[in-house]
């Protein structure tokens, strides 16, 4: 199962990766600032996983690949630092990819909000998104998908 969820909460990065882990979910974890829609994450998410069952990936890590596309960039160090959260950040947008019909989030004081996941203008500025006739939350699927022409 897959799911995009956004989050308040005061705990780390790792401290949320922990908890997911301890409920046997994978969790990649984004800044809301970068996040235009939630197909955006899903299509990032597909585009990963073909690229690794093509053998055309270049990272190591499934969960890191999904980044890259995410970004929309072919440098997963530029990835990686442009699509994760900041020290101190207290909102995330998170891919789940497990069981997620019991998050238990109220044991670790987080509470869902997925209007984090919404594409906003800072996220379609964030993400160099041009204003057009063409929905932000189409264009991001076209950049997602750019990435496999980029890593060629």
């Amino acid at each position: 199962m897959l799911d995009v969820i956004g989050i308040k909460c005061e705990k780390t990065p790792a401290e949320l990766i922990a908890h997911f882990d301890s409920l046997g979910i994978e969790a990649v974890l984004f800044n809301p600032d970068y996040i235009c829609g939630k197909d955006h994450v899903l299509s990032a998410y597909l585009h990963a996983e073909r690229a690794f069952s093509r053998s055309v990936n270049r990272s190591k890590s499934l969960l890191s690949e999904i980044i890259l596309y995410a970004s929309a960039d072919r440098q997963i160090g530029r990835a990686i630092k442009k699509m994760s959260p900041k020290k101190g950040d207290t909102e995330f947008v998170i891919l789940l990819i497990g069981n997620t019909d019991d998050l238990r989030l109220d044991e670790i004081g987080c509470k869902r909000d997925d209007s984090l996941i919404d594409c906003t203008e800072t996220s379609a500025k964030n993400m160099e998104l041009e204003k057009s006739s063409i929905p932000y939350t189409e264009l991001i699927l076209e950049h997602v998908a750019a990435v496999d022409i980029m890593k060629a």
